[in-house]
């Protein structure tokens, strides 16, 4: 009987399978045992490959050649991960492998991973598919028993390929003819284009807005809550003496309570989190980007194996994972956790009814604890953050409805209608799991009227006012986007759409982009000098303003990835051929290649500098990096040169405290180092002085505690410092 090849998509996960599998012994690129081998891609070993591949004329980019429609799709062996990918081909090759089990991510981009590696290396062979949610070892060794032929996801694998051909034709496509057209390096794409429109759209409001003044009157009871005027529009006015006025006249005067409303109300617990509605909550209360959050995630899931798989886009799991739920909570006693949890057992059977829909789990279910329990000591301090957002989440929806009655009274005094709204909470329920944590986002809460404790009222009481006060106010514009609402404007960018069926498409297939693709959409307006950050805001440039102009109209709406995606989704149930769906991509992409040759538009960069690229003599253009700071950047695409002006730093002024900016150029080996600190205060400190102050006084970081242990000798037996250090050094790095 010959052995069985399985194949990960990452090394960590590699070692994991391998573990459980009984593959010990190490090799390169792979580890194998009496039955298994396991080995590994690096992400994508393959892809599609670049338009020179096809024919040497589009090494130019080159209007005249445009567009680039190849007859056949070509794979290529990616040059960074090719020594990986001859590791796999030899395996596969093997005599004595006589089966593949894929083991890549289960969805639509990690059957994408393994089929182009088993097509470039040629595999034929009988191959079965590993699909499970988390990276326990019962996990995997229950998933091993119960494996699917990999034919069951041909379809799948069918769609994943359309799909990146799709974006393939119709992004570099229009890329090159930005770029060509406009003598800048411009880019678009079916998701970056939309996502950046809106962006782009709101600060065109924000820029339009004319912001007015309004007035508002509040006044104290003896008793001690606060009334307002009740009006439409709040009880606003744009007339500050009919506002002193109204003040005046309330001010001392006796009101009548004319009605007390109680109405019973209850709150049931918020959804398990997917993805995307984890990285909203990871921006609003860390402001962690989206990308930080997917490999926090990813490291929980794959390296600490307490958290089930992060890609996912359902916020329910399936009736078969419900006799897990007790051994997943037992994962979280011993913790802040423990008291909950230990309700939540002694209340068995658990209530499910928010948590468990068989019909909203697609690929994979809710992100959930796993049955392994953490070792926090182990973790940073960031991952600490994101279990607890997701063990709260898991404890809340399995508890009770809040239960409270909301209050409002309505009182008249001197021919005006006065109101407050309060609220009794009868039964915390879910919100218990999450204590003195603040819930709301403040920037997102449009109520005006504040929610206060109210005493006992009946009608016809008499009550006496205190003081009324003016309030000035001014109307807002829009905010701006910060990453979590950009997050939710890709998730739901129907109301952009005006076809209703097209609108419920996007809503049906989550969105724009995927939950596993969206932060690097985001990264990639970032590294595009589309977008830049300011704060938590996500800020479009002229650059990214223009960009949108002068993309082909179809590319700037989310309608053309609904209409993708639902024949993909269909591609991928079986009920259409990808070959006519890619055959239309082809023609897509042509007419829009002429509509930008058509286009009478211009681009003006309004950063440029005076300094000219060594290269390539253009002059530079200055930008705003991702992690702040300034870069010049040559805005020829072919010739890429980037220049570091200064950086955002970690290190913090003596004076107030704030982070400082490194301004100048590393030196070269030998020449002094004449970079310099410089901090909005406007402290100003050269790089061999900050040295020798962080010398003197400062505590040692990680890199300090490495270069002392690398130049320490060899010691036949350890000191207790030396243990100390290494021990230290082995749980920071």
């Amino acid at each position: 009987m010959g052995k069985t090849l399985v194949l990960a998509e990452k090394p960590s996960v590699g070692r994991e399978l391998a573990r459980s599998l009984g593959a010990v012994q190490g090799r390169d690129g792979y580890l194998e045992g009496n039955q298994y081998i396991v080995t590994w891609a690096l992400g994508h070993l393959v892809t599609l490959a670049d338009p020179e591949e096809y024919d040497p004329k589009y090494k130019k980019w080159d209007m005249d050649t445009l567009p680039m429609l190849p007859e056949k799709r070509k794979l290529v062996v990616i040059p960074e991960t090719g020594r990986q990918f001859r590791v796999v081909q030899s395996l596969l090759r093997r005599p004595d492998v006589s089966e593949l089990v894929i083991a890549t991510d289960a969805g639509r981009e990690g059957e994408l991973v393994a089929r182009w590696i088993m097509e470039k290396a040629g595999w034929k062979g009988r191959t079965s598919r590993l699909w499970i949610s988390s990276q326990t070892e019962k996990a995997i060794r229950e998933g091993f028993r119960s494996l699917r032929p990999a034919a069951d996801f041909d379809n799948l694998y069918q769609s994943a390929e359309a799909r990146s051909q799709a974006d393939w034709l119709v992004g570099l496509n229009v890329t090159r003819a930005l770029t060509c057209r406009f003598g800048a390096s411009l880019s678009a794409g079916r998701v970056q284009t939309p996502t950046l429109a809106m962006l782009v759209a709101r600060e065109e409001q924000i820029r339009r807005f004319t912001p007015k003044a309004f007035y508002t009157v509040s006044v104290r009871t003896e008793q001690g809550f606060t009334l307002s005027r009740r009006e439409p529009g709040g009880g606003r006015m744009e007339d500050r003496e009919q506002a002193e006025k109204l003040a005046a006249k309330l001010s001392g005067a006796e009101a009548s309570v004319e009605r007390v409303e109680k109405k019973f109300k209850q709150t049931p617990p918020p959804a398990a989190y997917d993805l995307t509605e984890l990285q909203r909550d990871a921006n609003k209360r860390f402001a962690y980007s989206a990308k930080e959050t997917l490999n926090i995630l990813q490291s929980l899931y794959e390296r600490h194996k307490v958290l089930t798989y992060p890609r996912t886009d359902s916020r329910y799991i399936p009736e078969d994972v419900v006799p897990t739920l007790p051994e997943r909570l037992q994962s979280l006693r011993g913790g802040p956790y423990n008291a909950l949890v230990n309700e939540l057992m002694r209340r068995r059977p658990f209530q499910t009814r928010f948590l468990v829909n068989n019909a909203k789990v697609t690929d994979h279910h809710a992100i959930l604890p796993t049955e392994q329990p953490p070792e926090y000591r182990e973790m940073s301090g960031p991952e600490r953050n994101i279990y607890d957002l997701v063990a709260r989440r898991f404890l809340a929806v399995l508890l009770p409805p809040m239960e409270y009655e909301d209050l409002t009274v309505t009182l008249r005094c001197q021919g005006e209608t006065l109101s407050a709204k309060g609220r009794r909470m009868l039964q915390e329920g879910w919100k218990a799991a999450y204590g003195s944590m603040v819930l709301e986002d403040p920037e997102e809460d449009g109520e005006e009227e504040r929610i206060q404790s109210l005493p006992a009222l009946v009608q016809g009481q008499k009550l006496r006012l205190g003081q009324a006060r003016v309030n000035q106010g001014q109307t807002k514009p829009p905010a701006r986007y910060t990453e979590a609402a950009l997050l939710s404007a890709m998730e739901h960018p129907g109301s952009q759409v005006e076809d209703r069926d097209l609108s419920r498409t996007l809503e049906e297939t989550g969105g724009l982009g995927t939950p596993a693709t969206r932060a690097d959409i985001i990264e990639k307006l970032l590294s595009a000098f589309y977008v830049e950050r300011s704060g938590k805001s996500l800020v479009p440039t002229a650059k990214g303003i223009q960009v949108v102009g002068l993309a082909p109209e179809e590319l700037r709406s989310p309608e053309l990835t609904a209409r993708w995606e639902r024949r993909l989704g269909n591609i991928a149930a079986g009920k259409e051929k990808p070959a006519a769906f890619i055959q239309e991509m082809r023609g897509y992409a042509a007419r829009l290649v002429d509509r930008v040759k058509a286009s009478e538009g211009q681009y003006t960069p309004d950063n440029v500098s005076r300094e000219r690229c060594p290269d390539c003599g253009k002059l530079l253009l200055e930008v705003k990096g991702k992690k702040g700071g300034k870069m010049l950047v040559c805005p020829d695409r072919s010739c890429g040169y980037r220049k570091s002006l200064s950086v955002q730093t970690q290190a913090r002024c003596p004076n107030c405290h704030k982070r400082m900016e490194l301004r100048g150029q590393a030196p070269a080996k030998g020449e002094e180092d004449k970079r310099i600190f410089v901090c909005v205060c406007g402290y100003r400190e050269r790089m061999g002085d900050f040295e020798k102050r962080r010398s003197s006084g400062d505590k040692a970081d990680k890199r300090d505690v490495q270069r002392y242990l690398a130049a320490q000798p060899a010691q036949s037996g350890n000191t207790a410092l030396a243990d100390a250090l290494k021990k230290w050094q082995e749980e920071n790095g």
